[in-house]
């Protein structure tokens, strides 16, 4: 990908990087930003959960070694993770959703908490079999601190908590990946692989088909005409588009990688700082920008509970990594509706998508 300002493609060339959750949407995205950099990937996942799927769309099985498994399935994940023998290691497979939380706790921990363990305990038995893996970057949730429904942004500092199962399932998962480094992956351990978590906001943008989110959501009932139904209007998020903190991560791997532990933490990565967004502005906006006489209605009855404010600091990632969104809320939605409605026209889904990566890393309009 020529002209990329923001990613060293000459650092991505050739690494060999294995991605967990490869087939999602956040996975199938950073595959395809990886992949065009020249990276070899590998992804570990379940088949995609959704028809359609952003992973499908973009005929993935062409670009990346696939192994379909269960994050859950330790000894399966441990040989496919050995056998791509990975410069680099992604986490992101995970039960991602809150209210899936609640008619499914248990699954939620084992997968979201354990998971994790399995993949920490992979990298572990692999580098001491001598593969030199030297970065792993976790993928965790802003939902994973104690929220005090504070009007401040969290800080990567703050105390760790989570009242659902999904957000606590993700405080668990902080909790192990910091065992895990501390003990086994610090400057005083048995190797020299530096590990990081990463907690990013709400994401938004093409592909995204999943239930009980509110943009997919947003979008099934703009493409049938029907109104938007909200159920808490003025929950207010930190929303960016999906590439804001892939760039992020990409940005830290390549940090653990050259200077390991100074990076080896927990990092937030969130919206632009400003006034709070709520939902009921945001799809307020996604209206305006879809036309049609778009529309939305709040919901009535009582629903699951989630925390109603919650916002970022991301102060550590703008000082020590340069990180900050590129993208304001309206450019993502739009970014977003541009996917939609170039999918709906049956346009080519991976060609889109690497548009958009090359606008969002360059500056530029893509012109192919």
């Amino acid at each position: 990908m020529k002209g990329n300002i923001l990613i060293d493609p000459d650092f991505w060339r050739g690494k060999k990087v294995f991605i967990t959750g490869h087939t999602g949407f956040k996975g199938t995205w950073l595959s395809l930003w990886l992949h065009a950099m020249g990276a070899h990937v590998t992804g570990y996942s379940l088949k995609p959960s959704t028809d359609p799927s952003l992973y499908g769309l973009c005929r993935m099985d062409e670009l990346v070694t696939s192994y379909i498994g269960d994050i859950r399935d330790r000894s399966s994940l441990s040989k496919a993770l050995c056998e791509t023998s990975p410069d680099i290691v992604f986490h992101m497979a995970a039960q991602a959703l809150v209210r899936a939380s609640y008619v499914n706790p248990v699954e939620t921990y084992e997968i979201n908490s354990m998971g994790t363990v399995n993949l920490l305990e992979a990298v572990r038995q692999a580098v001491n079999s001598g593969i030199p893996v030297k970065a792993v970057v976790n993928v965790t949730t802003d939902k994973c601190y104690a929220n005090l429904q504070s009007t401040r942004g969290y800080r990567e500092t703050d105390r760790l908590g989570g009242v659902d199962p999904y957000s606590n399932s993700k405080a668990c998962a902080e909790l192990m990946i910091e065992a895990y480094r501390n003990v086994f992956f610090s400057a005083g351990g048995s190797n020299k692989t530096a590990v990081a978590s990463v907690r990013a906001g709400n994401v938004i943008g093409g592909g995204d088909w999943a239930q009980d989110r509110l943009i997919p959501d947003s979008i099934r009932a703009l493409l049938q005409g029907d109104p938007i139904k909200l159920r808490y209007p003025q929950a207010v998020r930190p929303w960016m588009h999906v590439l804001e903190p892939l760039y992020g991560y990409l940005l830290l791997a390549e940090k653990l990688t050259k200077q390991g532990d100074f990076y080896a933490k927990g990092w937030n990565f969130g919206s632009h700082e400003g006034s709070p967004i709520t939902v009921e502005e945001v799809v307020g906006r996604l209206c305006r920008l879809w036309g049609d006489q778009a529309s939305y209605q709040i919901e009535g009855g009582i629903h699951p509970y989630e925390v109603q404010h919650l916002q970022l600091d991301c102060s550590m990632a703008h000082k020590h990594l340069g990180w900050y969104p590129r993208w304001s809320l309206d450019t993502a939605l739009a970014k977003t509706i541009d996917w939609v409605k170039a999918y709906r026209q049956q346009q080519d889904a991976r060609e889109v998508c690497l548009r958009q990566i090359f606008e969002y890393a360059t500056g530029r309009r893509a012109i192919w």
